[in-house]
């Protein structure tokens, strides 16, 4: 009897679990990655002046190892003891309120902290500072896998948002990023804000806010805001038309990044770009100079001895120097100039840019250039994200191996209801993968889309199974060629009745057209052409066994 071997197919398979695997859980694995991962921190703070940033992972303080979060609030309940534990978990924890205040102590405190870019690279720096306060910080446990969970798994608020007058793609897009540097001022994390169209072609925007309550996120939208910039207590110009006409970018003659040096901390870079301002506030902007005085810098530049700031909502963003040639100069054209920094220079770059994007929009539209309209409000409970687990895995594997069973009893076949298992569980694991690959937030949609993938992935192999077993004179090969034949048709009919799910509900069947359309093309490319090889090496198998 000669050995049967897999073929490309089944092995294809295989390679796909295990790159999906590695998609979910990285390498090393995540879920053996130690301390607490900053998830929001206040600008122009303590921490965030001495150059702790977003996205860093707290791995020791003040010679303490800090593992979780718990590790971490016993640390900061010991140095600042004259706040009680439960006052610091809420401070720290992600599903706090928006507005939680900080209880300060009588004395200064020097802090020291370790921290380190990634938990997958070990390369850590060490910070101290002193400050009379709980660190102004949102910390949680690092997360254990790169899979991202949409609100419906978290819990908060979510609200679908129209503007007051039909907007341009481009107006649209000014007006979520504008959102979105908005909602940053205001420390709010775990923010997801997006474009949605209709049926209709009616442009929405989809506001979802992790940890948050219906009225933090009423408040937060319907407060239009406004930008503006001070020398001083005086106001130079507003955001929007009126004061700024012109705002250079995507043109490198006028805009880009002029500079990365390294510097003590790591490095930074420079940026620059032009704007126009109109004739009246041109004539400000030289009123108010005109009586300010001259400093020197240690490198020998000359500024003038104010700073110009720039606000939202009356909240410090941004404060830029004056160069000395803008004294008193009625000038329409002037350059707004800004740095990144990183612990490399690409970091360094990409944060510059990221702030340089952020400052030009924002000084485009003004702080949220429309009014807004909420036409639908919700409160996601986050019990259903405390469950997930438990629930998926009862749901997927009982209905697994039911039908495995119902399989058994029909066919009597052992083997066949295991490979149905191998190749139903595969797909969900490279969904997940995938998942985890194009940072997709699963949320309850794409829940639903995972076990419609399953429900409709044991029905295909049910068909090829059945097939196999026919009693049409035809070679096995030619059985299952029909049978795929049969599940191809099937998916393009499923997949085309699945396209207008992306615009139903402004957008918000997205996730359940996604996933399930992922699910199903995984399926006909790769776990049923393998699932019918399966199926093909069981019945050689039984024929050489008949035969000997």
């Amino acid at each position: 009897m000669k050995k049967l071997k897999w073929t490309w197919k089944i092995w294809m398979l295989v390679i796909f679990i295990i790159l999906s695997i590695l998609s979910i859980f990285s390498f090393p694995p995540l879920f053996l990655s130690k301390g607490v991962i900053i998830k929001n921190i206040e600008a122009n703070s303590t921490v965030f002046t001495a150059g702790i940033r977003q996205g860093d992972i707290i791995t020791e303080v003040n010679g303490q190892v800090v593992n979780n979060f718990q590790d971490y609030t016993k640390v900061i309940t010991h140095l600042f003891n004259s706040t009680s534990p439960t006052t610091l978990n809420n401070l720290t924890n992600t599903n706090n309120s928006l507005n939680n205040s900080l209880v300060s102590t009588a004395k200064q405190v020097k802090v020291i902290m370790v921290t380190q870019k990634s938990s997958l690279v070990n390369e850590k720096k060490t910070y101290s500072f002193f400050t009379s306060s709980v660190p102004q910080i949102v910390v949680s446990d690092v997360p254990k896998t790169k899979l991202k969970t949409g609100l419906d798994l978290q819990g908060g608020a979510r609200a679908l948002v129209e503007p007051e007058k039909k907007l341009t793609d481009q107006e649209m897009q000014d007006l979520i990023a504008v959102s979105i540097e908005r909602f940053n001022v205001y420390g709010i994390s775990d923010i997801g804000i997006k474009k949605v169209t209709d049926l209709s072609g009616n442009n929405f925007m989809l506001v979802e806010i992790a940890g948050a309550t219906p009225t933090d996120l009423n408040n937060l939208i319907s407060q239009q805001g406004k930008f503006e910039s001070k020398i001083g207590n005086e106001t130079v110009f507003v955001g929007g038309n009126n004061d700024i006409t012109y705002v250079c970018r995507n043109d490198a003659t006028c805009a880009g990044i002029q500079s990365c040096d390294q510097s003590q901390e790591g490095y930074v870079c420079r940026y620059s770009f032009v704007i126009h301002l109109s004739e009246a506030a041109a004539k400000r902007h030289a009123n108010i100079t005109s009586k300010l005085g001259i400093n020197s810098s240690m490198t020998g530049e000359r500024y003038l001895e104010k700073q110009i700031d720039f606000y939202v909502d009356d909240k410090l963003t941004t404060s830029l120097y004056i160069a000395e040639s803008l004294k008193g100069q009625v000038t329409t054209q002037i350059s707004i100039e800004g740095s990144g920094t990183g612990i490399d220079q690409k970091t360094a770059y990409e944060d510059a840019q990221s702030s340089m994007k952020k400052m030009q929009t924002i000084l485009i539209t003004g702080s949220l250039p429309y009014k807004l309209n909420i036409v639908k409000l919700d409160t996601i409970s986050p019990l259903l994200g405390q469950r997930f687990n438990y629930l998926i895995l009862l749901t997927g594997i009982v209905g697994l191996f039911a039908v495995s069973v119902i399989i058994l009893i029909r066919y009597r076949n052992l083997k066949a209801s295991v490979a149905l298992l191998i190749t139903s569980f595969s797909e969900v694991i490279i969904i997940l993968g995938v998942a985890a690959l194009i940072n997709w937030n699963l949320d309850l949609p794409s829940i639903v889309g995972i076990l419609v993938t399953i429900g409709t992935g044991v029905d295909q192999q049910i068909v090829i199974l059945d097939e196999s077993k026919s009693k049409r004179i035809e070679s096995m090969k030619e059985k299952l060629k029909n049978a795929l034949f049969i599940v191809v048709s099937a998916f393009f009919t499923v997949f085309v009745s699945l396209l207008p799910l992306f615009w139903a509900g402004a957008g918000l069947l997205k996730g359940f057209a996604l996933t399930t359309m992922i699910g199903l093309t995984i399926g006909v490319l790769i776990s049923r052409p393998a699932f019918a090889d399966m199926l093909k090496i069981i019945d050689q198998k039984r024929v050489e066994k008949n035969a000997s």
